[in-house]
């Protein structure tokens, strides 16, 4: 098999043209025979001006550039989209497809032996894992890793948990304007990712866990020299790869794997965004997700990383506390330690070696869980026939259990406009819905679940309410809120039915999600729902291709085609 510059030529008809071109003009950049006769590490840059979580990516570049060549082998950086969480209209989700099949592209396209990509910003590392699955090259993943925490007042912070909480404050009069500002300039302290256990966080955790990347990598934050070590050990490992030509994703990615991801995200407190990246990534493989299986270790796995939203630390105390190696000892017979990482090491191994930190207590004991449950539940019911989910960790227990009226959104747009109206009727013991927000209602399922409490509400003191929604929620917030109702509502699914004042009743220990109405009733709603058309967004270029292919929360959203070997 070709292998360095020799590989995946470009067709003129003639192999041997094709190779003595493809040399003349890489020497052009002013490279030597002894280079380009070296193994190729591919190195994916995805820094961009819009994008602050990715501002230390060019580090990171010269890093692994360095480790790449101490090994003997020959670095080339290449760029792929970037893609940014609030710089990215209508929704990061909407972009991940595109940023997935454009990372297996380049892969494809040109010359390497093994590949490194770089990626942090939520959609960043499950879209190029999904296409180094695909591509199925020795792949290194780098998170760019976690923000530094900031401080407002003597108040440790951190994004975007706090930018919630504090926004939820403002819009509650309890801060000024004066106030809101200076908090607005201390929340994001360096450049990295959300320093709270959001969807980066939780992406970052789960790459560790499935063994593509070193050990620690998930948490050292952004700034730090460690980050920039790391990746220059990162650098010699792909290096090593390259020669070796393995192991590959194919050969690192098995059930057992996959469980570990899931059981780590479920101790960690993680993402729900976590969920649906977990379930596309596995879909390009010959594994899956199982919901079921998902929500009972959700029942069997305890929260034991106190981390915001579920509990009250940041990831460099989590890092400092030992990191996801530290977790996993202490998550014990719950990992599959038998599970081999891109090291050649297995996961036995890299528990032994954890640190143990006296009096941390970022990382809890299985005695001593700050939640007897994992992060996550699964809930079925006449509303979710394919599943819903919530994150009971981040939820208000008092509200786990609880029947209220619907006050019905028919869209982000009309919740916006509705919500702080004052003769909106609606009070606490309500049900807040939010419907044409999924997949392709919204379209790309923003993080729109995370209703805001109607402003007299939050002004009379209200903290919570159950919010329900075919949206999905950033990692970063908190609250009693049910997401990724499947099918969603654009599709016929059953929040298409919900009318105002309907009874809607929530009971996360019976796993349930129910509209009280009878199924006489909603067959009469369904018939008189308007048949589906072609929304004008979606008549051409990418957004018709994501329409016409897009697949659920359960598929994990990724397009139809793209699943293991195509579409059936």
């Amino acid at each position: 098999m070709a292998d360095g510059l020799r590989k995946g030529l470009a067709s003129y008809g003639d192999a041997g043209f094709s190779l003595f071109l493809r040399k003349a003009f890489i020497k052009a950049m002013g490279y030597s025979d002894d280079a380009l006769n070296r193994p190729i590490v591919g190195i994916t840059n995805t820094y961009s001006d819009y994008n602050p979580c990715h501002g230390n990516v060019p580090q990171i570049i010269e890093a692994v550039k360095r480790g790449v060549m101490l090994t003997g082998a020959m670095p080339m950086v290449f760029p792929t989209i970037s893609i940014a969480e609030s710089f990215s209209h209508p929704t990061s989700m909407y972009l991940r497809n595109l940023m997935a099949m454009d990372t297996e592209e380049m892969i494809r396209a040109q010359p390497m032996d093994a590949i490194v990509v770089i990626g942090g910003c939520d959609k960043t590392l499950p879209a190029q894992i999904m296409a180094a699955i695909s591509a199925d090259l020795p792949t290194v993943v780098i998170p760019v890793g976690p923000m530094v925490v900031g401080h407002h007042k003597g108040e440790v912070l951190g994004a975007c948990t706090d930018c919630r909480r504090l926004w939820g404050k403002y819009r509650a009069g309890e801060i000024d304007d004066v106030e809101i500002e200076a908090v607005n300039g201390r929340l994001a302290p360096s450049v990295g990712t959300c320093m709270v256990m959001g969807t980066a966080s939780t992406m970052a955790c789960i790459t560790e866990a499935l063994g593509l990347s070193l050990p620690m990598s998930a948490t050292i934050p952004a700034p730090h020299a460690e980050r920039f070590r790391s990746a220059e050990a990162s650098g010699k490992v792909a290096a090593a790869m390259a020669k070796a030509k393995g192991p590959k994703p194919s050969e690192l990615l098995t059930e057992a794997s996959f469980r570990n991801a899931q059981v780590v995200m479920q101790a960690i407190g993680g993402s729900t965004n976590g969920l649906i990246h977990l379930t596309a990534m596995a879909h390009r493989s010959p594994h899956k997700v199982d919901l079921a299986t998902f929500d009972k270790l959700g029942r069997e796995v305890p929260v034991l990383i106190d981390l915001k939203p579920s509990g009250e630390h940041y990831m460099e105390h989590f890092h400092h506390a030992g990191g996801v190696p530290k977790l996993m000892a202490q998550l014990g017979d719950l990992i599959d330690l038998d599970a081999k990482t891109i090291t050649g090491q297995t996961l036995r191994e890299i528990v032994a070696a954890a640190e143990d930190v006296p009096g941390q207590d970022a990382i809890r004991p299985r005695d001593n869980p700050i939640k007897a449950e994992g992060a996550m539940a699964i809930l079925h019911g006449n509303l979710a026939p394919r599943g819903a989910v919530i994150k009971q960790s981040a939820a208000s227990p008092k509200l786990l259990q609880h029947t209220g009226r619907a006050v019905v959104f028919e869209s982000v747009e009309d919740m916006t406009l509705r919500v702080d109206d004052p003769d909106l009727d609606v009070n606490a013991d309500d049900v807040l819905v939010l419907r044409n927000a999924g997949p392709k209602g919204a379209p790309g399922m923003p993080e729109a679940g995370y209703l805001p409490i109607p402003k007299k509400l939050a002004r009379g003191g209200v903290k919570d309410m159950v919010r329900i929604s075919d949206a999905r929620m950033s990692g970063t917030a908190f609250g009693t809120i049910v997401l990724h109702i499947t099918p969603e509502s654009a599709v016929g699914g059953p929040l298409a039915l919900v009318q105002n004042g309907d009874m809607i009743r929530l009971d996360v220990a019976k796993r349930s999600i129910d509209l009280l109405v009878d199924d006489a009733e909603l067959e009469k709603r369904r018939a008189s729902l308007p048949p589906a058309v072609t929304p004008d967004w979606a008549k051409r270029g990418y957004a018709h291709l994501f329409n016409e292919t897009i697949l659920q929360a359960d598929e994990g959203c990724d397009f139809d085609f793209m699943r293991g070997k195509g579409k059936g």
